[in-house]
């Protein structure tokens, strides 16, 4: 499992211009779902990117999580992120899950996420997403487990 994150300033996702999820200060969080991922790398990467401190503390070291930032999440699901870019021209996506394994592992990562006490919104699964954000910093990391 892939997640991308960036710290933001501010983050949304429109479907058919209609506003599907927004947040403010807090994590966009891009997510790759591989078919060899479970609920257990679910778990794990929510886990590890609701610690992960990438926010300043008072000295503008960064040292404080999305926790500790009091921040907000809007998770948006992302299977180009388990392409092989490797060699060639053309992306492989033979590492991606399945559409029905990867909805369900989004949505198990989604509540991992909320039971670290944060605010999530979240993409339309599947949909044909217009993303925008303001990146703050900026800060952007690819965390896999």
């Amino acid at each position: 499992m892939i997640g991308l994150i960036q710290r933001v300033s501010r983050a949304k996702v429109t479907v058919a211009d209609e506003l599907v999820g927004s947040i403010g200060p807090g994590l966009l969080i891009l997510l790759g779902v591989e078919h060899k991922d479970d609920e257990a790398s679910a778990t794990k990467l929510a886990q590890r990117i609701a610690n992960y401190r990438v926010f300043s503390d008072a000295e503008d070291k960064m040292n404080n999580s999305v926790i500790d930032a009091q921040g907000e999440v809007l998770v948006v699901s992302q299977f180009t992120l388990a392409a092989d870019t490797r060699k060639g021209r053309r992306p492989s996506f033979s590492s991606a899950a399945t559409p029905d394994q990867a909805q369900h592992l989004y949505q198990v990562f989604c509540k991992q996420i909320a039971a670290q006490g944060l605010p999530v919104k979240t993409g339309r699964f599947a949909a044909d997403m217009q993303v925008e954000l303001v990146n703050d910093g900026p800060v952007t990391f690819e965390l896999k487990v």
